[in-house]
């Protein structure tokens, strides 16, 4: 796993990554986190998790996907569900989906770079400890990079 620091977004904007992967839940909402920012500025990705059942928890650790298209530029989006809802404290990611999800993105991006955030770790509460190897495993041999998010400096 490479980490590096910036805006997951913008990296795939600028031409970085050829997948980026972010945790939803099983609601369809995309309502806070980088889902929230993703549900924004990349509608078709928000699109992709609408077409899925809502509240289904046959959908943990599988994936919907979103091809974008900017400037000139593709990529895709992948809505990984990692946990079933966002309500309560505590930890909401479930590990075994985390690792589905990344298997399931070794699967279909083979070869392709890939970023993602903390993911399970954010507003899931995840233990990204723990989290970390599952990554490790299930995307061995890919190009995977962590983006810590860091917002851009304002000109």
């Amino acid at each position: 796993m490479k980490t590096i620091n910036g805006d997951l977004l913008q990296l795939a904007l600028d031409g970085n990554f050829d997948v980026i992967v972010h945790g939803c839940n099983c609601q369809c909402q995309m309502g806070k986190g980088i889902a929230l920012s993703i549900k924004r500025l990349f509608p078709e990705a928000f699109a992709a998790d609408q077409s899925t059942a809502k509240g289904d928890a046959a959908k943990l650790g599988t994936i919907s996907v979103a091809h974008i298209q900017r400037d000139g530029r593709t990529f895709t989006i992948v809505n990984g569900y990692t946990q079933f809802h966002w309500r309560g404290d505590g930890n909401k990611a479930d590990y075994a989906a985390i690792a589905g999800v990344m298997r399931d993105v070794k699967k279909q991006f083979k070869g392709k770079r890939i970023g993602y955030p903390k993911i399970g770790a954010g507003l899931a509460g995840g233990d990204w400890a723990r989290i970390v190897p599952i990554i490790e495993e299930e995307l061995a041999g890919e190009d995977h990079t962590f983006v810590e998010f860091v917002a851009a400096a304002k000109s």
